[in-house]
């Protein structure tokens, strides 16, 4: 039997604990929605007494809040605070893509985002990603009003969620100069070298999306040697070069049957697949349905949603 003297007990007693002080606690999570809009959508507006931020994935969205009116471009946020009116509109006939959080936050240091608009960086874009990634493993996806529990939703998968917002808005206040603490952390020189290499390789996918192009014409292209690309690229976005390559052009494609301007031959052919029955493969197999599928669910959706 272990025999502590009464000094020893006294000195284990005596450890003074320091409370952790929090800047943002998010308490409650109301919606959450990764929506697809068909051309021309407009949201009429609403207001509620929770906060929202609205995130713009791709294309380009005007939105009004109160009075004042913005434009939107892909890579963009934009926070409502409560009671205040807000509405959105799809611009020149474009199909955005846009993310929507609303939750409740009563911390004073929130108030800092009233009516902000901000332009994310790649982390902060990485942290939204494993929000919607964790709220997919926590909630029934497409998501609703309210939000459904999942039976089968992995350990933990809520709190990361809010504790992926809360790290969200934090990065997002230190940008902003509102932190009482140390400067932000920063990657070392190699890092952003390796960061900016991932974002070069998408600009240049993104800009030869239309069509197709190798690894090798990448590499030629960007003067890097093919093995550092698939390394680093792999290691900045979790995917191959050519995997996401292909996401690319499915987005693309469900931009193209929401605009309902081009056939599906059309598309596949815009888009470099050799023809409409591989296109209509990859397509099913990035996106879980057949193009014609995926067509009548948007349409379906844009109608529920103007109801």
């Amino acid at each position: 039997m272990e025999i502590r003297t009464k000094r020893e007990t006294k000195d284990r007693m005596s450890y003074q604990r320091t409370r952790l002080k929090p800047t943002i606690v998010i308490d409650n999570i109301i919606t959450m929605y990764y929506f697809e809009f068909a051309k021309n959508y407009v949201f009429p507006g609403e207001q509620h007494d929770f906060w929202e931020l609205v995130y713009v994935d791709k294309g380009e969205v005007k939105v009004t809040a109160g009075t004042t009116q913005h434009r939107l471009r892909q890579g963009m946020v934009v926070f409502h605070e409560p009671d205040e009116f807000h509405s959105f509109y799809a611009c020149e006939g474009t199909a955005p893509n846009i993310i929507v959080l609303t939750f409740d936050c009563r911390s004073e240091a929130m108030k800092r985002f009233a009516r902000q608009i901000v332009y994310l960086e790649d982390t902060e874009r990485n942290l939204l990603a494993e929000i919607v990634k964790e709220g997919k493993h926590a909630f029934e996806f497409p998501f609703r009003y309210p939000l459904k529990r999942r039976q089968d939703a992995p350990v933990g998968s809520e709190q990361l969620i809010q504790l992926y917002l809360q790290t969200f808005l934090i990065r997002l206040l230190r940008r902003m100069g509102h932190a009482e603490t140390s400067k932000p952390l920063s990657f070392t020189a190699r890092e952003k070298d390796n960061e900016a290499l991932a974002r070069r390789v998408i600009g240049y996918l993104e800009d030869h999306v239309e069509g197709n192009v190798s690894l090798g014409e990448i590499s030629e292209a960007l003067h890097v040697a093919k093995t550092r690309l698939k390394e680093q690229f792999k290691r900045q976005t979790g995917l191959s070069i050519m995997s996401y390559y292909n996401q690319l052009k499915i987005g693309r494609a469900k931009s193209l049957i929401r605009e309902k301007t081009y056939n599906f031959s059309e598309i596949a052919a815009m888009l470099g697949f050799s023809g409409p029955h591989y296109f209509s493969k990859a397509f099913k197999k990035s996106a879980g349905m057949s193009p014609s599928e995926y067509a009548r669910s948007v349409q379906a959706r844009s109608q529920t949603d103007s109801e």
